[in-house]
């Protein structure tokens, strides 16, 4: 799919704020409504568009601190991965998890509520895992930009 000028102006009210009505949209992009809709429609039919969400303020939840881990397995074998991968993906406090290419062998970000929790989590079930080698976190001083 070719994706033009428009398009890509669509794309980026739309992820800037995916609850603009079709109306505000078109004004912004210099399109009448059916138009700027169909365009929408096509975005969405062919994957560009994959949904749209809310961004809820980590604190409601309290879960206010943000801590990045690198992971570093000991085994090779896939069967393993698997269970780490689906012991780690069932854990609330995850909001993100990655296997990567090279080391570390994953990428999580959690989100707990303070220090007291986040070390409960990485001593009471993190570290406990049976493939775990090593453990690297990362605390955030600031951050500079974030997309959705």
């Amino acid at each position: 799919m070719s994706i033009d000028a428009v398009d890509r102006e669509i794309l980026f009210h739309l992820g800037q704020d995916g609850r603009l009505t079709n109306v505000e949209l078109a004004r912004r992009v210099g399109l009448t409504p059916p138009p700027c809709l169909r365009r929408v429609k096509r975005l969405e039919e062919a994957g560009v568009i994959t949904g749209y969400r809310a961004v809820i303020n980590p604190e409601a939840l309290d879960r206010g601190l943000e801590v990045l881990i690198d992971v570093e397995v000991s085994a090779t074998d896939r069967k393993t991965f698997e269970e780490f991968e689906d012991t780690v993906a069932s854990y609330e406090e995850v909001i993100e998890c990655r296997r990567m290419y090279g080391r570390p062998d994953y990428f999580l970000r959690i989100a707990v509520a303070d220090h007291a929790a986040y070390e409960a989590f990485l001593t009471g079930r993190l570290s406990g895992l049976p493939a775990v080698l090593r453990l690297e976190s990362h605390l955030t001083m600031k951050k500079i930009k974030e997309n959705g």
